[in-house]
């Protein structure tokens, strides 16, 4: 399934003050425990690639203990290598262990806040040993499937825009922006508010137009908690316009085309993905026949044991830990 829209049991609402409000609700921090994290995730699941499920994990110590049944370990970054702008204790060693055992090494991250030099400089500043072809973003897969049109961008005030359309227009609080633009990009919550939300659903009703999410996420770990992301605010068009909404990055298949181009010959049994969300990065990789392990301590379910959740929603990666 290429696009959320194609079996969506949302059906299109009439828009108005109460729609705003509920919107509104769900920005705010009630929203942003691992609890109704996943109950969303649940939610929206029906937009997502169906897999094959698994009726239990194996734990696993460390990811040594399965290298030799892995040719390419494919990480996600935030909760399993780092948590905001902090390493995880231990990660770049491991990442060093696997590639001595003859492993490929990739990150395949949702973020899509920056191109890809500050992508690449990010991971730099985290003191993990890469190379630029390791590192795959989701923003790299939505803009190679932008039409030629006249994009407003929602993204971060430090992003440049160098690596997008030269009359892509940055969206702020002109309303006139939102009614001119033939399409609308989402890559950041950065510089996202309620009333830009408005803004946008408001232009959508007035004249619906394409809107792609260039992070398919609902939150993720911070320092200081959980960070809402454009997926968030992209389930909310689509709950409305579901025929006008598409996602990128995972669980979506359009970055595991990217990673398996860098991986020629690779088997999709003999690569592994490893992230901390069961409806992302497991469901995802589970549905492209990747092999997957749940990463636990430092992400969506810090704290919590795995179990519950899995059972839930029917997701059970291959192997868990609590760290790489």
């Amino acid at each position: 399934m290429l696009f959320c829209c194609l079996r969506s049991p949302f059906q299109p609402i009439p828009l108005g003050q109460e729609v705003y409000e509920n919107a509104a609700k769900k920005i705010g921090d009630s929203m942003l425990t691992t609890q109704t994290i996943f109950d969303r995730y649940q939610e929206v699941r029906i937009r997502f690639p169906e897999t094959t499920a698994l009726s239990e994990s194996q734990d696993i110590s460390s990811l040594l203990d399965i290298a030799d049944d892995v040719d390419a370990f494919v990480f996600d970054a935030f909760g399993v290598l780092n948590v905001g702008e902090t390493l995880i204790p231990g990660a770049d060693v491991r990442l060093d262990q696997l590639r001595a055992r003859g492993c490929a090494i990739r990150i395949l991250t949702n973020a899509a806040s920056y191109d890809r030099s500050g992508a690449i400089a990010k991971f730099k500043r985290l003191g993990l040993t890469l190379a630029d072809e390791e590192i795959i973003t989701s923003r790299e897969a939505t803009l190679a499937h932008l039409t030629k049109c006249r994009w407003g961008v929602i993204t971060a005030d430090e992003d440049l825009l160098t690596d997008l359309p030269p009359d892509a227009v940055r969206l702020d609080d002109n309303e006139t922006d939102y009614e001119t633009v033939d399409s609308f990009l989402f890559l950041s919550t950065a510089a996202w508010t309620p009333e830009r939300q408005k803004l946008l659903v408001a232009a959508m009703q007035n004249r619906p137009r394409d809107l792609y999410i260039g992070n398919a996420d609902l939150a993720a770990p911070r320092d200081d908690g959980f960070s809402v992301e454009p997926g968030h605010f992209g389930h909310l068009v689509a709950d409305v316009f579901p025929e006008r909404v598409r996602f990128f990055g995972k669980p979506f298949p359009e970055v595991y085309d990217l990673i398996e181009s860098t991986l020629p010959g690779v088997p999709a049994n003999r690569i592994a993905m490893c992230g901390d969300t069961l409806h992302t990065d497991i469901l995802g990789a589970a549905a492209r026949g990747w092999r997957t392990v749940l990463v636990t301590q430092d992400g969506l379910f810090a704290g919590f044991d795995t179990e519950t959740f899995s059972r839930r929603s029917n997701l059970f990666a291959d192997w868990r830990l609590g760290r790489i």
